[in-house]
C-alpha cells in the first residue's frame, strides 16, 4: 500500500512509451485489413490502456476521497484526450494512406483540399485535444495529492525510473506534435512549483516527485535540442524519423 503511488507511475511510465512512442515503428501492413498497419490497429487500445491508469492514480493521490467538482474535471479532460487521441488515429492513418499511394505513384491528391483537411485533424486540431487532456490529467493528479496529500514515502528507484521515460516520452511527444507552445509553459510551471514551495516534501509526495522529474528532464531535452537546432524542428523534420 504504501508504495503504491509509485508503482503505478512507473507501470503508467512504460505504457505511455509503450503506446505514445513505439508502436510508430509498427507502421506495416496491417494483414486483415490492408488498408490500415499494425500500429493503427493497436492504437485502438490506447485509451483502453491509459486511461484506466490515469483513473487509478487520480483516486490513489489524495488521502480523501475525490469531490463532484474534481471528478467533473476529470471526465472533462479525459474526453479531450480520447477525442484528441481517436481523431489523430483516423486521420494519421489516412494521412499515411494518401502519402503512400502518393509515393507508390498510384494516385496523388496532396494538392487538393482532402489531404489539407486531412492533415489538418492529424497533425494539428487533434494534438491540441489530446495533449490539452493530458496535461489537465497532469495537473488534476498533481493538485490531488497536493490538497490532501496521502503522506506515502516515494520510492525513489522507481520514481527515477519512471520520470526518465516518461520525461523523454513527454519531450518527444510535445516536440513531434508540435505543441511544445503547451508543454514547455507547463513543464516550467511544474519544476518551478516543486523547487520553491514543495522540494522538502517530495520524500512523501511520489506523484509529485514522479512529474518533477518527468519535467525537469523534459526541460533538459528543450533546451539542449533548441540550442543545437536553433529552434524547434521536429523529428521528422531533421531527418530523424
Amino acid at each position: 500500500m504504501v508504495k503504491r503511488i509509485s508503482f503505478l507511475t512507473l507501470l503508467f511510465a512504460i505504457l505511455s512509451l509503450v503506446f505514445y512512442l513505439l508502436l510508430v515503428f509498427l507502421r506495416f501492413e496491417f494483414h486483415p485489413y490492408p488498408l490500415i498497419s499494425y500500429q493503427d490497429a493497436l492504437d485502438l487500445l490506447t485509451p483502453l490502456v491509459l486511461i484506466p491508469i490515469y483513473w487509478l492514480l487520480f483516486k490513489f493521490a489524495a488521502s480523501e476521497e475525490s469531490n463532484l467538482t474534481e471528478e467533473i474535471l476529470f471526465l472533462v479532460f479525459a474526453i479531450f484526450w480520447i477525442q484528441g487521441q481517436g481523431m489523430h488515429l483516423s486521420a494519421n492513418s489516412i494521412n499515411n494512406l494518401i502519402e503512400n499511394l502518393a509515393k507508390n505513384q498510384v494516385i496523388d491528391i496532396k494538392p487538393t483540399d482532402i489531404y489539407r483537411l486531412t492533415y489538418f485533424f492529424d497533425e494539428y486540431l487533434s494534438h491540441y485535444l489530446w495533449h490539452f487532456g493530458l496535461l489537465g490529467l497532469a495537473a488534476l493528479l498533481i493538485y490531488r495529492e497536493w490538497r490532501h496529500p496521502t503522506e506515502q514515502a516515494t520510492t525513489w528507484w522507481a520514481a527515477v525510473l519512471a520520470g526518465v521515460i516518461y520525461g523523454f516520452t513527454y519531450f518527444c511527444i510535445f516536440l513531434e506534435g508540435k505543441t511544445i507552445i503547451m508543454g514547455l509553459p507547463f513543464a516550467i510551471v511544474v519544476v518551478l512549483f516543486t523547487l520553491i514551495s514543495e522540494r522538502k516534501n517530495l520524500s512523501k509526495r511520489p506523484m509529485l516527485a514522479f512529474f518533477f522529474i518527468s519535467c525537469l528532464l523534459a526541460l533538459i531535452m528543450f533546451a539542449g535540442w533548441g540550442l543545437y537546432w536553433g529552434g524547434f524542428p521536429e523529428f521528422s523534420d531533421v531527418g530523424l524519423l
